[in-house]
């Protein structure tokens, strides 16, 4: 269903795009500067229901149940932050999942460790275990998904990142109010969806401003689906209207205790099966 309303939506766009340059009195290749600027001014008032995953973590249980929440919202495209694998014990599932259901995707420090093994050294010891049980599991095909993914992805008044804009690949935890700042140097959209701290949090260009609404820039972190770290155990994804400006961070209830077990099943550490429990 939302792959189908996707298709309507790019078609629609594909048809108002044409109908602006002719009107214009363009008649240079589809693929021209021109036409871009075209194709992006009418896709920048178009509106979508987006729902904006991240931190998966090779949880299926709870990946299951937030792209249940998403269909429910009759969103029009979902979109994944990264850290699709890690820690948990379904990598496989969740990689397919993802690749059947998001429409734009990002590549998230643990995807990377697992596909390449760049910077598995800097992941803790349990994760770096479960990085190598994930990397002896995927199949070639998912590890070259994984492999490939963008850093960054802007889509219509969105961009996408995992960590923070201004160094992708250097995989910031954002705590500290200047370097928070700094990041809206480093983006040029309205707003920019991230994950990494697994904690959901939304951020504005300007000081007391704490709900998203017109006239101003937002960074907003989703949390985490698959391993939240705010002492709750409820995954965390944000459902988001780029028109209307609804921002809501919704936080699921699904099956932590199956999701442990088989963390234990696949003799993974056990402290990974308690930090899902204790939402650490």
């Amino acid at each position: 269903m939302i792959q189908g309303r996707t298709a309507l939506r790019t078609a629609l766009i594909a048809y108002q795009t044409a109908r602006l340059c002719v009107s214009s009195g363009c008649r240079l290749p589809q693929r021209s500067v021109c036409c871009t600027v075209h194709r992006l001014t009418f896709q920048s008032f178009c509106s979508v229901r987006l729902a904006v995953l991240s931190d998966i973590h090779a949880n299926l249980h709870a990946l299951q149940a937030a792209l249940r929440i998403a269909e429910q919202a009759d969103v029009e495209a979902i979109y994944c932050l990264g850290d699709i694998v890690g820690y948990n014990a379904d990598p496989g599932p969740c990689v397919d999942l993802v690749r059947e259901h998001c429409t734009h995707v990002v590549q998230g420090n643990h995807d990377r460790a697992v596909a390449t093994g760049t910077g598995m050294e800097q992941l803790p010891q349990d994760a770096q275990r479960a990085a190598t049980y994930h990397r002896s599991v995927l199949s070639a095909d998912q590890l070259a998904f994984l492999r490939t993914l963008p850093l960054v992805d802007t889509v219509g008044p969105c961009t996408l990142v995992h960590a923070s804009p201004d160094a992708p690949d250097a995989w910031k935890h954002l705590s500290a109010y200047q370097d928070i700042r700094k990041q809206f140097e480093h983006f040029d959209t309205p707003f920019c969806f991230m994950g990494h701290t697994h904690i959901p949090a939304v951020i504005a260009d300007a000081l007391g401003v704490f709900e998203v609404r017109a006239g101003h820039r937002y960074l907003i972190n989703v949390g985490s689906v698959g391993q939240p770290r705010d002492h709750t155990p409820k995954g965390s994804l944000v459902l988001f209207d780029t028109e209307a400006l609804i921002h809501r961070c919704v936080r699921f209830s699904y099956d932590v205790d199956a999701a442990a077990a088989r963390i234990e099943a696949e003799q993974l550490p056990e402290r990974l099966a308690y930090r899902l429990r204790e939402g650490q």
